[in-house]
C-alpha cells in the first residue's frame, strides 16, 4: 500500500522555501508519496497558516494527523532536530578536516603517508581554522570567552587579541618562521587557556559553553577546549625541543 502525506509548501517566483524542500525529501526518503501544494503569494500564505492555525510553512500531514514543520517531521522520523542542546559536531568536523588537510599537504611535501611533518600541520592548521572561527564574530567570541578565560576577566582586551595571537602563530608554525615569535605567543595563550578551563570546569564545575569554535558555539566547555589549548603549548615545546630531537 502506497504512503501519502500532504505537504504545503512556499513556491514563489522570488522565494522557495528550504525547509519545505527538504521537507519534501525526508518525506520522499521514507517512502512517502507527496501531495505537494504550493503556496505561491504571501497572501494565500498567510490565509492558510490563518486557516489551520499555524505560525509557519511547511506544514505536513500524515492520513488525518498534522505532523507540523521540518523540525516536527524530522522528529517524526527519529530524528529530533535540537539547536539548543549541547554538540560536539563542529570540533569533530573542524579537526577531521584538519587532519586530511595535513595528510594531504605532508604527502605532497615529503612523499610519505604519515609524517612528523604532517602532525605539525594538522595542530597548526587547527590552530588557523579555531582562529578564523572566532573572527567571524569576535564580539561574540570575547563576550563568551570572559565567561571562564583568567586573563580576559582581568584584562577584557584580551578577549579580542586572542583570535589574533592563536592564527599568527598558527601560520607562522605552519611556515617554520620566526619561532622565536610563535613558540612565547603559544606557550602563553595556550597555558592560559589551559588553566583557564580546567579550573572553570573541573574546579569550579561551572557548565559553560566553549568559546573556541566562537561565540555562537554550542560545544560544552571542557576536554575539547582543554586538548585546544594543551596542542599549542604541546606545539611550542616540541618546537623548542625539536632541534635538539632531530
Amino acid at each position: 500500500m502506497t504512503k501519502t502525506a500532504k505537504l504545503y509548501r512556499m513556491v514563489m517566483p522570488s522565494h522557495v522555501c528550504p525547509y519545505g524542500v527538504k521537507s519534501k525529501w525526508l518525506l520522499e526518503k521514507h517512502g512517502y508519496s507527496v501531495e505537494d501544494h504550493h503556496l505561491t503569494t504571501r497572501e494565500e500564505t498567510d490565509a492558510f497558516k490563518e486557516k489551520h492555525g499555524v505560525k509557519t510553512t511547511p506544514q505536513t500531514w500524515i492520513g488525518d494527523q498534522r505532523i507540523g514543520g521540518y523540525t516536527d517531521l524530522a522528529a517524526h522520523f527519529g530524528k529530533p532536530v535540537d539547536k539548543e542542546g549541547t554538540s560536539y559536531q563542529p570540533v569533530i568536523a573542524l579537526f577531521a578536516m584538519m587532519a586530511l588537510m595535513a595528510l594531504g599537504a605532508a604527502w605532497v611535501a615529503t612523499g610519505k603517508a604519515l609524517s612528523i611533518l604532517a602532525a605539525e600541520w594538522f595542530v597548526s592548521f587547527s590552530m588557523c581554522g579555531l582562529a578564523y572561527l572566532k573572527l567571524r564574530d569576535i564580539e561574540s567570541f570575547s563576550t563568551m570567552f570572559l565567561n571562564y578565560d583568567l586573563l580576559a576577566k582581568r584584562w577584557v582586551p584580551y578577549g579580542y587579541i586572542y583570535p589574533f595571537a592563536e592564527g599568527l602563530a598558527g601560520v607562522l608554525m605552519t611556515a617554520h618562521l620566526f619561532d622565536f615569535l610563535s613558540i612565547p605567543v603559544a606557550l602563553f595563550i595556550g597555558g592560559i587557556g589551559a588553566a583557564s578551563v580546567f579550573k572553570a570546569v573541573y574546579i569550579d564545575k561551572r557548565e559553560l559553553k566553549c568559546a573556541c569554535v566562537g561565540g555562537d558555539s554550542n560545544v560544552p566547555l571542557g576536554f575539547v577546549s582543554l586538548t585546544e589549548n594543551l596542542f599549542m603549548v604541546g606545539m611550542a615545546i616540541w618546537m623548542l625541543v625539536k632541534p635538539m630531537a632531530m
